[in-house]
């Protein structure tokens, strides 16, 4: 409820957070009541501040897959399954966690299931972790049956190798990027001419941000801020950031035209 009162403050009117029970369930803590407090915040944060949420179940990369699989079992009937079924908290899967020497297709059994149960996929490919530029070109090109995750969180790795760009264009994945994640390892100049050739290649990216309290407090606000100032972009490149966070999202249909349309009927020439 602190991170959807946060989002209210920066007046975010939709977010899709990242969970796992795996870390949870090691302690003792059951996955129901895990799960049950996260659905009390995605109704309580709609209604208390106007903030409706779709979360992202992930598998924990550093735990083995086995451990993974029989998590998202347990949380299954939280999920917004295909049938209709299901309590609609979670609506796709992730990966997150330590990826050294876990690429994506690890994974692809996990897929498998949530694509099954009609969910989305997204994957962490992280900034020039060992064989970064290899884990994008899984995600692209290797999972969900060789048709690729439905979008990637970071991969600016991408940028290795022109045909994982290609990929990324033809295959229509966008990418979330949180750059001050990146900021607190890379120089100024190396980073962000980086993101500016993404954007300018014609990538769809939006910008985002990964773990807030462990990232020096800086929020999605402050991601953006960095964008503007250390890409140069202008009022309306930031509008089709913007524009692009609303498309590549899994809201609902309803949700997304309300947003595109205030996001329309901005001025900015203010």
């Amino acid at each position: 409820m602190a991170y959807l009162e946060r989002c209210k403050e920066m007046n975010v009117r939709y977010c899709e957070p990242f969970f796992d029970t795996q870390a949870h369930t090691e302690r003792g803590i059951p996955a129901a009541t895990v799960m049950d407090g996260y659905m009390r915040a995605q109704r309580d944060g709609a209604q208390k501040f106007g903030v409706r949420s779709n979360w992202i179940f992930c598998f924990l990369r550093d735990r083995p897959l086995s451990e993974g699989l029989e998590a998202y079992t347990a949380a299954r009937p939280w999920a917004r399954l295909a049938d209709g079924s299901g309590n609609g908290l979670f609506h796709a899967v992730g990966l997150a966690a330590n990826e050294f020497e876990k690429p994506p297709l690890l994974f692809e059994n996990g897929f498998q299931l949530a694509i099954k149960d009609g969910l989305h996929v997204t994957m962490h490919c992280d900034v020039d972790q060992k064989d970064a530029a290899d884990h994008v070109h899984e995600a692209i090109f290797d999972v969900c049956g060789r048709k690729g995750a439905d979008r990637i969180d970071h991969g600016l790795n991408a940028l290795d190798h022109p045909e994982l760009i290609r990929g990324l264009k033809d295959r229509g994945i966008g990418l979330t990027l949180c750059p001050h994640a990146y900021h607190r390892r890379q120089a100024t100049d190396i980073l962000f001419p980086k993101i500016k050739k993404l954007i300018d290649d014609g990538v769809k990216v939006c910008i985002n941000s990964d773990d807030p309290t462990y990232m020096h407090d800086v929020w999605v606000d402050g991601n953006m801020q960095k964008v503007y100032t250390y890409c140069g972009l202008s009022k309306a490149d930031m509008i089709t950031l913007v524009k692009n966070g609303i498309e590549m999202s899994w809201a609902e249909e309803d949700v997304k035209k309300a947003l595109l349309a205030e996001l329309k009927a901005m001025n900015i020439n203010d």
